[in-house]
Formats: C-alpha cells, structure tokens, sequence
C-alpha cells in the first residue's frame, strides 16, 4: 500500500503557467521488496494532481524515507516538468528476419580455413642441423608432416593434394622449402 514519506511546505509554481502545486514524495513496496518512490504534485486550487514515473528504487522503507529526505526545491521543480512532459519513448520499429541463412562466398576467400598448429618449427631444428630435422620428420605421421607445411606455409599445394602425398614425399618437401628459407634468411 502506497503512502506520503513527506509533504513539502514549500509551494512549487509551475513553468510558463499559473499552476501551484505542493509536492509529495511517496512510495510504496514493491512485489520483490523492494521500494519505489515518486513525487505527486496536488494543486492548490483548482485541477488534478499528477505523478512522476518511480523516481527511486530503494532496498527497504527506511532508506525510501530517508532519500525523501534529500529531495531538495530545484530537485522537485525538475520532478514537476519532468511529471507534466514525461519523456516519450518511440515503439521500436518491427525488423524483418534476415532472408539468407548465411553471408555469400567470397571471392577472397572461397573457404575458412581453421588455423593449424605443428609439432615443431623446421626453421629451428635445421639450425641444428639437416639430419637432426629428417630424424624428427620421420618420426611423425603423415597428418603431422601436411600440418608443419600448412602452419608454415612451406608449399601453394592445397590440403587435399598435400595429404595424397606420402610421408616420404612430405618429408623432402618441407626440408627443402626450409633450406631454401634458411639460404634466404642468410643473404
């Protein structure tokens, strides 16, 4: 049930106009427990009173009490323009669902390619040495060998051709497309 936290002596005069209203900060408990507060404005005279929309919401009654307690003259002037042209929000306009399922192909990219990651760096290891990096590729599966090329970008050859190759055939490719990087690199 609403009630009156405090009536306000001082009269409000409203703008542009030959309104007098005494303000009234109420509120009442909200269906969570909750308080909510709003300021009416009752004419003296002749009219009808009128409201804010809630105010302030407070955790219990006490604390209601006491922020009308602060409410000060220029605080309720604005409660009683804001009361006499409440703000008017716009309906949001309907939107239509999108007409495709998915965004068109690229001609940048025909596919999305997930990003790979390889076992080891072939850069590093053949600073190591050339035999030391044959040992390590030879110990991996071919998948491995088609993921250091993709990660590295060591060949133009697109997934499907690089995994028809065997092992053997992976391992050259990556020794030599990293000994040409290596002869670039020491230029």
């Amino acid at each position: 049930m609403a009630e009156v936290f405090l009536e306000f002596d001082e009269p409000l005069k409203e703008e542009g106009g030959s309104g007098i209203y005494t303000a009234r900060a109420c509120g009442s408990q909200m269906p969570d427990g909750r308080w909510q507060g709003w300021i009416e404005f009752v004419p003296l005279g002749t009219g009808e009173p009128f409201r804010t929309s809630r105010e302030t919401t407070q955790p219990n009654r006490s604390d209601l009490a006491y922020w009308a307690t602060g409410l000060s003259h220029v605080y309720l002037e604005g409660a009683l323009r804001r009361a006499q042209n409440p703000l008017v929000r716009p309906a949001p306009k309907a939107v239509a669902p999108p007409i495709f399922d998915e965004p068109a192909v690229s001609s940048d990219v025909d596919v999305m390619v997930e990003p790979v990651e390889a076992v080891l760096n072939p850069f590093s290891v053949l600073r190591k040495g050339e035999p030391l990096l044959r040992r390590q590729l030879a110990a991996l599966s071919a998948w491995h060998l088609v993921n250091i090329v993709r990660a590295f970008g060591l060949s133009d050859m697109d997934s499907e051709q690089l995994n028809a190759m065997s092992a053997a055939e992976l391992v050259e490719l990556i020794v030599a497309a990293a000994r040409r990087h290596e002869s670039v690199r020491t230029e």
